[in-house]
Formats: C-alpha cells, structure tokens, sequence
C-alpha cells in the first residue's frame, strides 16, 4: 500500500488530499486547504503555506507527493506568484525525502474524467465517484484529490520511466 498526497498550488488557498493505494484500489483518507494571510509580504505568505504542508505532511505520512503544474495565463505577475507559490509547496514533501512528481492540468483531467478539457463539476463528479467517502471540503482540496488519483494512475508508468532512463 502506498499514500499519496496531491497538491493544487495557490498562493491564497491550497488543496490537498490525501489517497491510499492498494493495487488498483484507491482510499481516501483526508482533504483540506491550506491559506496565506493575503495582508502580509508575498515571503511571510511562502512560509505560511510551506509550514502548513509540513504538518498536514507529518500528520498524514504519505509516501509520495503529486502537484499540479502551474498554468500560464494572461498576468504574468500573477502566474510568477503561483509559480513561487508552487516552489515552497513542493519544497516540503522534497525536504522529507518525498518523491514529488507533477502533472499538467489536462493530464489530470484526462486521467480522472477521460477527457483533457473536462470542467471542474465533471471532475467533481468523478472524484467522488471514485473516492465515495471523500468529504471534498473545498474547490481546490477536491481538486487535489483529482491531482493524487492521477498520480496513482500514473506513478507505476513513471516508476519503469524512471528506471529505463537510468539504464
């Protein structure tokens, strides 16, 4: 059995949530969000959402860690602070020796619903489908459940990646 966390990076709030593994069985276990005082310098806000994750991260002893990536958009401003964001978010599974993998919104999409441009109610829908007890506190903690189901879905294709590449 293996525990994965997925992570939905947002310098404002942050999803997680937490899966289990077992063959091709998936369990929820927990999901929440993770929130920066929106008043204080964009440093304390980095802090403040990497310390959360530290803990949920202890809390919870997950194995892995999957994030999304983070998608460019019309603000480069904006997407520079969801970048930075993203940064301090994957530097604490990194930092207890988590292996961390990311994947791109539509694989996400893709490997949750089946199609890469699905919206956010399809995904909704299949989270729960395939995590019937989830609770899916929040927006973004439901989407990082959809973040961690990708990972399980994927992880055993990236491991033999992985491997052939060092041969």
């Amino acid at each position: 059995m293996v525990r994965i966390i997925g992570i939905d990076p947002g310098l404002r709030n942050t999803g997680w949530g937490v899966i289990s593994q077992e063959g091709s069985r998936l369990s929820y276990v927990a999901d929440g969000a993770l929130h920066s005082d929106g008043e204080r310098p964009l440093a304390e806000r980095l802090l403040q959402l990497h310390a959360q994750l530290m803990d949920v991260i202890r809390e919870f002893e997950p194995d892995e860690a999957a994030v999304e990536e983070t998608f460019v958009n019309t603000d480069a401003r904006a997407t520079l602070k969801l970048g930075q964001a993203r940064g301090a978010l994957m530097l604490a599974p990194a930092m207890l020796n988590l292996p961390v993998a990311e994947y791109a919104p539509n694989t996400v999409k893709k490997a949750v619903v089946g199609a890469g441009h699905a919206e956010k109610d399809q995904v909704k829908h299949m989270v729960k489908l395939l995590l019937p007890k989830a609770r899916l506190r929040t927006a973004d903690s439901t989407d990082a459940l959809a973040v961690a189901i990708c990972h399980a879905h994927y992880r055993g294709s990236q491991r033999l990646a992985d491997v052939l590449a060092r041969s």
